[in-house]
Order: C-alpha cells, then structure tokens, then sequence
C-alpha cells in the first residue's frame, strides 16, 4: 500500500477512509447548518445550478453519491417524479443516516445505501445521472471512483462533480484568511470541533483544479467535460458526458 494526503499530513493510503469517516462521523448533526453559515447559503445556489446544468427528466434514473444530508438527491428525485428513481449513497453511515431521517421527515423514502464510491455496487449502464457534490476530494483513489462512475452510467449519460476547487488568483489572500481563520473558529463554535474544518481547509488545496480534474475525468472514459466555474473558482461544476 502507498501513502496518501489527509489535508496536508501524509497517510497510510488504508488510513484515509477511516481518518474521513471520523470527520463525517463527528459534524453530521450539524453538517446543514455549518453549510449554510460557511457558504452564506451558496451551497444550496450551487446545487441548484447543477441541477439546471443537469437537465433531468421525468423517469430518469440518478445514482447520488456522497449524497450526505440527501439535498441534492431530493431536488433530482422532485424532477424525475414517480417515474424516475433516485440512489441515495454515502460512504459514512451517520451522514446518510442524517439524510435518511431528514427526507423521510420530508415525506420522501428514496433508495438508500452505504457504498464506497470507489466499488460501486450497481450494474454496468444502470444510470441516466451520476452526481456527487463535495465529496469527491475525500476520496483516495479519485481516478479508480471517476472510472466507476462512468462504468454505471449509460451511453450518453452525465456525471455531475460539484466540488470546491482553485479560487481566481485575486481571491486567493482572502480566501485563504477565512479558510483557516474563521472556518476552525465556526466549527468549533457550532460543531464543537474545529480540527474537522481545518482538514476541510486543507483538502480543498490539495484537491485537483479545474482543468486537472477535467483530464481526469476525460482519462476516466468521458468524451465530453465542461467545466463552470461558479463564485470565482471557489467552487466549480464538471460536467462530463459518457459516450
């Protein structure tokens, strides 16, 4: 085994998976709410643009990875209607138990699985859409979880990476103040746990940017990949096409 980057400590790749649950495991309660007061409410301006750039239809069927709190997973199971189907996913148990709870409180039962992203339990071409918002930077194998991804989707299918990425250079003193001044501060006055949001801080710097990824995920088996970048680069939009 070889090692890997955990925010900026190197690991023992095996290490990573259980050094990243721990971290979901511990802000999953108030994950929504930490959202909302990190992003100012972008994330949920982000999500819908993703699904504007998605375009589903009713009786699509959408594999939701990393789906967490279940957001993104119901705005697509709304726009696939009874019809369609929606696979609610997440690595961590406590956050897809987290999402589970909430969308059931909503009146909404979707599919619901603990699966690693990486050996994805689903038949070859079984999805329209593949989504994954802001979780693919956790992942080890980043290029071994793009190539399953596109193993499930269908010819012609869109995967959908919504992830935090490189800031326009004119961005990048401010956002680096906030990231590790204020993000530790308001982790551990709401979650009561500031290193979980250090890590954050550091996993989006060591993720790839936008035109990495998008070769990435052209080498994964995607003919197609636009990239948009939304809030000056602090988060940016994949969109790649299975053909």
């Amino acid at each position: 085994m070889g090692s890997t980057h955990f925010g900026f400590k190197t690991v023992d790749e095996r290490e990573k998976a259980q050094r990243v649950r721990g971290v979901f495991d511990s802000v999953a309660p108030k994950y929504d709410v930490m959202n909302d007061l990190m992003s100012v409410g972008l994330h949920r301006v982000w999500k819908r643009y993703t699904l504007t750039v998605a375009n589903p239809q009713p009786g699509d069927q959408v594999l939701d990875i990393a789906g967490g709190t279940g957001d993104l997973a119901l705005a697509f199971a709304r726009k696939v209607g009874p019809t369609g189907r929606v696979v609610h996913t997440d690595i961590n148990e406590a956050m897809l138990r987290e999402g589970r709870n909430r969308l059931l409180d909503l009146g909404v039962s979707l599919p619901t699985s603990v699966c690693d992203a990486e050996k994805l339990p689903f038949a070859s071409e079984s999805f329209d859409f593949v989504s994954v918002a802001f979780g693919l930077r956790n992942m080890t194998h980043k290029d071994l979880a793009l190539a399953e991804m596109c193993r499930v989707l269908k010819p012609g299918g869109k995967l959908l990476v919504l992830e935090f990425s490189h800031v326009a250079r004119p961005l990048a003193k401010a956002y680096d103040w906030y990231s590790f001044n204020i993000l530790p501060r308001l982790g551990q006055w709401v979650a009561g746990d500031a290193e979980s949001y250090r890590y954050l801080a550091e996993s989006i710097r060591m993720h790839p940017d936008q035109e990495t990824l998008r070769q990435m995920m052209k080498s994964a088996g995607f003919g197609h990949v636009d990239v948009h970048n939304l809030s000056g680069g602090v988060v940016a939009l994949h969109m790649g096409i299975k053909c």
